[in-house]
């Protein structure tokens, strides 16, 4: 489970709850189902008709991934990209075929298989460029659906208001009536407000994080692959992989390879 995404949405409503009853209002005020249902069900129904099926039909299952941790492991995979230059120095590239099974990834297994199968590299590269692209319009398609989510939740806050103060004017010759009918009135805005900026755009922006570091990795799986169908040296390779690493994951590279060699 990805705890900054847990604890990110825990925090934003803790600290809402906080305010609250800082306050010293009662929570039970903050609660109207037909404003909720106006807010949450509006935004939703907007996002399914704005985006095609195959992805909107998924907005829960989209959001609920954000809870998940990503393991990417750009040290494990420079280390096996440079054993699969030595053992393809020393034996041939068709020794690699044997390792296939072992590989997890389908992006670095197909491109494995088009050097064995001796791809022209210019080709291997354009077909896994455009499996790149297939993975990026992926991950754009879902980052856009909760984006509209979170510009929808607060116009259908708004559509709610309208609605609670349409209802409250109809009642402004009783004074009574105009303190509650205001409160309920500004409870759609306020969900609106609280589902995009709590909800909705920081499950957007984690996907698109995501997506970036993905990208990324599959980046250096297509350049390990081509140096290796190239015959570079495997410290060549080595260090052209390292450049795609942060600051700490080089610390972390350098730090298990002193380890492996003591």
């Amino acid at each position: 489970m990805d705890i900054s995404t847990v604890l990110g949405v825990l925090m934003a409503f803790g600290m809402i709850l906080f305010g609250i009853i800082s306050n010293r209002a009662s929570l039970g005020i903050y609660y109207n189902l037909p404003s909720l249902f106006i807010t949450v069900g509006g935004a939703i129904a907007s996002t399914i008709a704005s985006h095609p099926r195959e992805k909107s039909f998924k907005i829960f299952k989209i959001m609920m991934s954000t809870f998940k941790e990503l393991k990417v492991d750009n040290i494990g995979l420079i280390r096996t990209l440079v054993s699969f230059s030595e053992k393809a120095r020393r034996e041939g590239l068709l020794s690699l075929e044997e390792h296939l099974n072992e590989i997890e990834d389908p992006f670095m297994k197909k491109a494995l298989q088009l050097v064995i199968d001796g791809t022209d590299p210019d080709l291997l590269k354009n077909m896994m460029e455009t499996e790149m692209d297939l993975i990026e319009e992926d991950f754009a398609a879902e980052k856009a659906l909760l984006d509209s989510a979170g510009a929808f939740a607060p116009a259908y806050g708004m559509i709610g208001t309208l609605i609670g103060l349409i209802a409250m004017l109809k009642t402004l010759n009783n004074p009574e009536t105009l303190g509650p009918g205001m409160s309920v009135a500004l409870i759609t805005t306020f969900y609106g407000s609280l589902l995009s900026n709590a909800v909705f755009l920081p499950m957007a922006e984690k996907i698109g994080r995501r997506a970036a570091k993905i990208l990324r990795q599959k980046q250096m799986i297509l350049e390990g692959v081509l140096s290796i169908q190239a015959g570079e040296n495997p410290r060549v390779l080595e260090e052209k992989l390292k450049s795609f690493l942060t600051n700490e994951e080089k610390q972390a590279y350098e730090l298990a390879i002193q380890e492996a060699r003591t």
